[in-house]
Protein backbone atom coordinates (compact mmCIF):
# COMPACT_ATOMS: atom_id res chain seq x y z
CA UNK A 1 0.00 0.00 0.00
CA UNK A 2 1.46 3.68 -1.11
CA UNK A 3 1.81 6.39 1.28
CA UNK A 4 -1.44 8.15 -0.46
CA UNK A 5 -3.51 4.86 0.61
CA UNK A 6 -2.65 5.95 4.03
CA UNK A 7 -3.25 8.86 4.00
CA UNK A 8 -6.75 8.55 2.17
CA UNK A 9 -7.78 5.51 4.46
CA UNK A 10 -6.83 7.53 7.16
CA UNK A 11 -8.85 10.77 6.54
CA UNK A 12 -12.03 8.91 4.90
CA UNK A 13 -11.76 5.57 7.09
CA UNK A 14 -12.07 2.64 5.91
CA UNK A 15 -15.53 1.66 4.77
CA UNK A 16 -16.80 -0.78 7.60
CA UNK A 17 -17.16 -3.89 6.41
CA UNK A 18 -21.01 -5.75 7.40
CA UNK A 19 -20.87 -7.71 9.93
CA UNK A 20 -23.16 -10.12 8.51
CA UNK A 21 -23.91 -9.59 4.63
CA UNK A 22 -27.49 -10.78 4.22
CA UNK A 23 -27.60 -14.79 2.75
CA UNK A 24 -28.70 -15.15 -0.99
CA UNK A 25 -31.98 -16.62 -0.90
CA UNK A 26 -31.76 -20.88 -0.69
CA UNK A 27 -32.80 -22.26 -3.82
CA UNK A 28 -34.78 -25.25 -4.17
CA UNK A 29 -33.84 -28.62 -4.36
CA UNK A 30 -35.37 -29.19 -7.38
CA UNK A 31 -38.33 -27.03 -9.38
CA UNK A 32 -40.37 -28.57 -11.87
CA UNK A 33 -42.98 -26.59 -13.64
CA UNK A 34 -46.10 -28.45 -13.98
CA UNK A 35 -48.24 -25.56 -15.70
CA UNK A 36 -48.86 -24.38 -18.69
CA UNK A 37 -47.36 -21.13 -20.38
CA UNK A 38 -51.17 -20.18 -20.98
CA UNK A 39 -52.10 -21.19 -17.72
CA UNK A 40 -53.09 -16.85 -15.98
CA UNK A 41 -52.78 -18.51 -12.63
CA UNK A 42 -49.22 -20.66 -12.72
CA UNK A 43 -46.25 -18.86 -15.22
CA UNK A 44 -42.39 -19.86 -14.70
CA UNK A 45 -39.92 -18.20 -12.78
CA UNK A 46 -38.78 -16.56 -15.93
CA UNK A 47 -41.92 -15.05 -16.94
CA UNK A 48 -42.13 -13.32 -13.53
CA UNK A 49 -38.25 -11.59 -13.05
CA UNK A 50 -37.49 -9.89 -9.33
CA UNK A 51 -37.58 -6.53 -9.69
CA UNK A 52 -34.13 -4.65 -10.07
CA UNK A 53 -32.67 -3.67 -7.12
CA UNK A 54 -32.07 0.11 -6.63
CA UNK A 55 -28.79 2.03 -7.43
CA UNK A 56 -26.86 3.11 -3.86
CA UNK A 57 -26.83 6.34 -3.61
CA UNK A 58 -23.58 8.50 -4.31
CA UNK A 59 -21.32 8.58 -1.04
CA UNK A 60 -21.58 12.07 0.44
CA UNK A 61 -17.95 13.58 0.20
CA UNK A 62 -15.67 13.91 2.85
CA UNK A 63 -15.25 17.29 4.28
CA UNK A 64 -11.07 16.96 4.28
CA UNK A 65 -10.74 20.42 6.30
CA UNK A 66 -13.09 19.45 9.00
CA UNK A 67 -11.35 16.03 9.50
CA UNK A 68 -8.14 17.42 9.72
CA UNK A 69 -8.94 20.15 12.07
CA UNK A 70 -11.14 18.00 14.36
CA UNK A 71 -7.53 15.57 14.40
CA UNK A 72 -5.58 18.33 15.18
CA UNK A 73 -7.64 19.33 17.95
CA UNK A 74 -8.09 15.80 19.46
CA UNK A 75 -4.24 15.98 19.85
CA UNK A 76 -4.18 19.36 20.99
CA UNK A 77 -0.69 20.38 19.72
CA UNK A 78 0.81 22.80 17.23
CA UNK A 79 0.12 21.67 13.14
CA UNK A 80 0.64 23.71 10.46
CA UNK A 81 -1.47 20.92 8.52
CA UNK A 82 -2.82 23.47 6.12
CA UNK A 83 0.28 24.15 4.78
CA UNK A 84 2.92 21.63 5.23
CA UNK A 85 3.07 17.92 4.09
CA UNK A 86 5.15 17.17 7.63
CA UNK A 87 2.94 18.53 9.74
CA UNK A 88 0.12 16.97 8.00
CA UNK A 89 1.64 13.35 7.79
CA UNK A 90 2.49 13.59 11.68
CA UNK A 91 -1.19 14.83 12.14
CA UNK A 92 -2.42 11.84 10.53
CA UNK A 93 0.41 9.42 12.35
CA UNK A 94 2.35 8.57 9.38
CA UNK A 95 5.82 8.26 8.59
CA UNK A 96 7.00 12.30 7.36
CA UNK A 97 10.91 11.20 7.15
CA UNK A 98 12.56 12.65 3.71
CA UNK A 99 12.58 8.81 2.33
CA UNK A 100 8.71 8.81 3.30
CA UNK A 101 7.99 12.14 0.90
CA UNK A 102 10.32 10.49 -1.71
CA UNK A 103 8.00 7.88 -1.95
CA UNK A 104 4.95 9.90 -2.04
CA UNK A 105 6.58 12.36 -4.48
CA UNK A 106 7.19 9.80 -6.61
CA UNK A 107 3.96 7.77 -6.22
CA UNK A 108 2.04 11.49 -7.24
CA UNK A 109 4.46 12.62 -9.91
CA UNK A 110 5.74 15.73 -7.63
CA UNK A 111 9.46 16.61 -9.30
CA UNK A 112 9.34 19.89 -8.03
CA UNK A 113 12.56 21.25 -6.43
CA UNK A 114 15.18 18.70 -5.17
CA UNK A 115 14.21 15.93 -2.11
CA UNK A 116 13.50 17.94 0.92
CA UNK A 117 13.23 21.41 0.01
CA UNK A 118 10.34 23.66 0.63
CA UNK A 119 9.70 23.86 -3.08
CA UNK A 120 8.95 20.01 -3.25
CA UNK A 121 7.05 19.65 0.30
CA UNK A 122 4.18 22.82 -0.88
CA UNK A 123 4.27 20.64 -4.12
CA UNK A 124 3.63 17.62 -2.07
CA UNK A 125 1.11 18.93 0.12
CA UNK A 126 -1.12 20.69 -2.99
CA UNK A 127 -0.57 17.36 -4.99
CA UNK A 128 -1.99 15.57 -1.89
CA UNK A 129 -5.05 17.66 -1.64
CA UNK A 130 -5.97 17.88 -4.90
CA UNK A 131 -5.56 13.61 -4.96
CA UNK A 132 -8.10 13.66 -2.05
CA UNK A 133 -10.38 16.02 -3.65
CA UNK A 134 -10.46 13.93 -6.76
CA UNK A 135 -11.07 10.13 -4.70
CA UNK A 136 -13.85 12.07 -2.83
CA UNK A 137 -13.20 14.94 -0.51
CA UNK A 138 -14.53 18.23 0.06
CA UNK A 139 -11.59 20.07 0.02
CA UNK A 140 -11.03 23.95 -0.14
CA UNK A 141 -9.60 25.59 -3.16
CA UNK A 142 -6.58 27.40 -1.19
CA UNK A 143 -5.57 24.10 -0.13
CA UNK A 144 -5.02 22.67 -3.59
CA UNK A 145 -3.91 25.69 -5.70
Amino acid sequence: MGLFSKISDRIFGRKPTPASAPAAPAKPAAVIFTGSENDPKVSPPARNPAPAAAPAAPAEPVDVEAVLTGLAAEKGGPSDWRRSIVDLLKLLDLDSSLDARKELAAELGVNAGAHGSAEQNIALHKAVMRKLAENGGKVPDDLKD
